[in-house]
């Protein structure tokens, strides 16, 4: 009596714990980012990457111009993939590039930009990513394309030919 107690105990105890794990398995437990396409440009106010002077968002993003502001780290390979595609975008006068260094050391920093060009008007220097999550960023390289103060598309990962194409479009 006592054994068929313990074996039904345990059988229990084994087909309760089968089921909370697989239906653990059915949750998604991925991190999602907010989507903040056609939402304001979140607000920060960080140092420069160069010389430390403070920047303020509300003081970049301004008027009718286009933006396309860069999450980037010398650390990230596909950043130095998408490295090109932003130099060859750097050219185009409808359009302003802004960095955000993310989680990088300074000297490093420097040293990739030094190496491959630097295709930003301005660099922000996001230490502790703070200001990269709040725009819903969850990784790197991760880029917006803002107009009038509104993030009006957004790119997960390393900007390509077809991407750049896209946004070419966009700002004609």
């Amino acid at each position: 009596m006592k054994s068929k107690v313990i074996t039904i105990t345990l059988i229990l105890f084994f087909l309760i714990t089968f089921v909370i794990f697989f239906k653990g398995l059915k949750n998604p437990n991925l991190y999602t980012p907010i989507s903040n396409q056609g939402k304001e440009v979140p607000s920060f106010e960080l140092k420069s990457l160069g010389d430390n002077t403070k920047i303020i968002s509300e003081k970049i993003f301004r008027g009718n111009k286009y933006y396309l502001m860069n999450i980037w780290a010398s650390w990230c390979i596909p950043c130095r993939d998408e490295h090109k595609i932003l130099m060859d975008l750097k050219k185009d006068k409808k359009i302003e590039l802004i960095g955000f260094n993310y989680k990088d050391n300074f000297k490093n920093a420097t040293s990739f930009l030094k190496d491959l060009g630097n295709p930003y008007n301005i660099i922000v220097s996001d230490k502790d990513g703070i200001a990269s999550i709040n725009w819903g960023a969850y990784g790197v390289p991760e880029s917006f394309l803002i107009h009038e103060n509104k993030i009006i598309k957004r790119f997960i990962g390393p900007i390509n030919n077809e991407d750049l194409l896209e946004i070419k479009k966009i700002i004609r």
